[in-house]
């Protein structure tokens, strides 16, 4: 996939993904990797930014196979925040798909 594209859309996969379950760093990579291939140098800063804008609150749990996790939550502007980028990513994938189609007319 197109670097590009996966840096786009990265964000908003990420928010989704907590906004489903709450996850541990690692847990959400490899959440992540079913959609699109990141590796966990591209979800720890993205994670550390999206806590310090508000979009995640985090807390420890115990862990049965070493230290307690830290796990991601998503707040209240988090969920409007992914809203907002999930409508922004429909009308976006629209006005490709229609730009595309009607390139295709033309041939």
């Amino acid at each position: 996939m197109n670097p590009q594209f996966k840096k786009g859309v990265l964000e908003l996969i990420v928010l989704e993904a907590v906004r489903r379950k709450d996850r541990y760093g690692y847990e959400l990579v490899e959440e992540v990797s079913r959609v699109i291939d990141v590796n966990e140098g591209t979800i720890y800063p993205l994670l550390k930014r999206l806590t310090n804008e508000h979009y995640f609150e985090t807390y420890l749990r115990e862990s049965t196979e070493g230290p307690p996790r830290k796990y991601y939550h998503l707040t209240a502007a988090g969920i409007l925040y992914r809203d907002s980028l999930a409508k922004e990513w429909i009308e976006f994938q629209q006005q490709v798909g229609k730009y595309l189609k009607e390139g295709e007319q033309h041939e």
